[in-house]
């Protein structure tokens, strides 16, 4: 296929569902187009984000802190293109960081239907700057990917390389060298702050990609590096920072009993001192390479505030996956689904999102896309699996209920505010009760008493692991009746799930006026005409927010 059919091609997608945008609910206007900034960290721990108090105060306390957002394949390839596409895996169809399953290569026809294609059809200028794709660059280094006005990537294999590294600058191969000013973090910073203050003077729309390597091992190799672990590089003038910080150890490190744990787990024998040892140093040195990328956010929104644009910017702070470090016995890595691999850091700030909300509903980083394209005003070329996140952030009271899929190709789970249910390629199962059990240190799945939780999740786990589009999304099935009986409004909350019902929060006319903790779950309202809200709560956790117009009883 030719570059120019490619384009031509993936512009026609955009043309062809500019009428059927599948993201969910709009978003509130805003007075024009905002501005895009993304940035991402690779590898990044939720728990690591007390280290960042830029990311935490100028972009959380002026906007949304998410405190429940995962990825939904954690591992960087397969996340990175669910950020590209707003798909999940089995859709747009990267398995793996290399060929045959992953990599870039697995995308590369995609690309002329992603995300910042969408956005430069659209009129927005459009630039990358960091790391991109696993992959990138080996077969075809000086090649700029569809979409991107302005493009400046780390090329493999040099990607993880701190200092002695090669960028793609437009076409052009540049190297840097081992000089302070030359670590791959401050480079990304610097130059995305001068893609800011270059933009900021022209006239149309700007999506800035910034994805730092950072907290990702990397070389060189440091003398006072574990000799059997790889760590990554801080900054020179961060180097040392947290040289006496403890490594964290949950109730999930280093576990003892792993029989109710999948083969890939109970394989592992217990970690080590020595090791455990080496794992505390690689955590001490991710804390301390986070400096510079916090930093780089605070410089990032220094310069849209002094370009005028940072009121009309959505910014957006997120990884591609956590990490761990020895919890469950896996002394590095990711990939697996338990907590501190998929859960990631998710912050926005930006038009009409209020400031220092928290949001805890669960979210994925299949939201990001319907999320962009929602403030951007744009059709996207492809049906996103996730929802946009501004409704959320704008009407903190309205519950989506959706349950959320964690995939690769050896395991399948859904996930609910209370309940992960697991099932592997090889047979085993798990099932964790986050109420009793948040960090997943024992597996329910053979317990007799959960056995009906395990079949409802199991059935709906069979159908989203092969969802598209809006099917990614449902929640509960569940209606909110209203009939008028003895001159009121008789509300009523039915539907083949409201035997899940463990109470329901009533509002009318923007007033809350009660709550039924029992079936069946009703209320009488007045007779006047209005608006009837139900928010419904399940016993596993989800919360779905119902609503009726009422006219008036005669």
């Amino acid at each position: 296929m030719s570059r120019f059919l490619a384009v031509a091609l993936g512009l026609a997608c955009v043309l062809a569902v500019a009428s059927r945008s599948d993201v969910g609910s709009a978003a509130e206007p805003v007075p024009s187009r905002p501005n895009v900034v993304v940035v991402m960290t690779d590898d990044q721990t939720a728990e690591s984000m007390r280290v960042m108090p830029n990311v935490r105060t100028r972009i959380g306390g002026q906007g949304a802190t998410f405190v429940n957002s995962f990825a939904s394949f954690p591992l960087c390839c397969p996340s990175r293109a669910t950020f590209l596409t707003g798909q999940y895996a089995h859709n747009h169809g990267v398995l793996g960081n290399r060929p045959p399953r992953g990599g870039y290569e697995k995308l590369v026809l995609s690309h002329v239907n992603t995300l910042p294609v969408w956005l430069r059809a659209s009129g927005y200028r459009t630039v990358h700057v960091g790391r991109y794709l696993n992959g990138y660059g080996l077969a075809r280094p000086t090649e700029v990917p569809e979409g991107w006005d302005e493009w400046y990537a780390p090329i493999d294999p040099t990607t993880f390389r701190y200092f002695g590294y090669t960028l793609n600058e437009n076409g052009r191969l540049v190297s840097y060298g081992s000089a302070p000013r030359d670590h791959q973090t401050d480079v990304t910073t610097a130059k995305a702050v001068d893609a800011v203050r270059r933009l900021a003077r022209g006239s149309d729309p700007f999506f800035l990609s910034v994805a730092y390597v950072a907290p990702h091992n990397g070389i060189p190799r440091e003398p006072d590096d574990p000799a059997a672990v790889a760590t990554p590089v801080p900054a020179p003038r961060h180097k040392g920072r947290f040289a006496r910080e403890r490594l964290p150890r949950p109730p999930s490190f280093n576990e003892r009993n792993v029989v109710d744990k999948p083969w890939v787990v109970r394989r592992n024998a217990r970690v080590s001192s020595e090791t455990v040892a080496a794992i505390e140093t690689n955590y001490r040195q991710r804390l301390e390479s986070l400096l510079a990328v916090d930093e780089g956010v605070a410089a990032l929104v220094r310069a849209l505030s002094q370009a005028g644009e940072l009121a009309n910017t959505l910014f957006v702070y997120t990884s591609d996956n956590g990490f761990y470090h020895g919890e469950h016995r896996i002394p590095l890595g990711k990939v697996l689904l338990y907590e501190e691999a998929a859960r990631v850091p998710l912050y926005l700030r930006g038009p009409g999102i209020p400031r220092g909300v928290r949001i805890t509903q669960d979210v994925v980083n299949v939201d990001l896309a319907a999320t962009i394209v929602d403030a951007a005003g744009v059709a996207p070329g492809r049906t996103l699996d996730g929802t946009s996140l501004l409704p959320l952030v704008r009407e903190r009271d309205r519950f989506l209920g959706r349950d959320v899929l964690l995939a690769t190709p050896d395991y399948w789970a859904i996930r609910t505010p209370r309940y992960e249910y697991v099932e592997h390629r090889l047979g085993d199962r798990e099932l964790y009760d986050f109420q009793v059990d948040p960090w997943q240190v024992s597996s329910l799945h053979a317990r007799p008493s959960y056995a009906a939780v395990r079949a409802r999740l199991a059935a709906r786990l069979e159908r989203l692991r092969r969802c598209a589009g809006a099917a990614c999304r449902t929640g509960p099935v569940l209606r909110l009746g209203s009939r008028c009986a003895d001159g009121a409004h008789v509300a009523v909350v039915r539907g083949r799930d409201a035997k899940q019902l463990s109470a329901v929060e009533w509002e009318y006319r923007s007033r809350r006026v009660g709550a039924s903790e029992r079936a069946p779950f009703r209320r009488i309202l007045p007779a006047r005409a209005g608006v009837v809200v139900a928010t419904a709560a399940l016993d596993d956790g989800r919360r779905v927010t119902l609503e009726r117009r009422v006219a008036a009883c005669p």
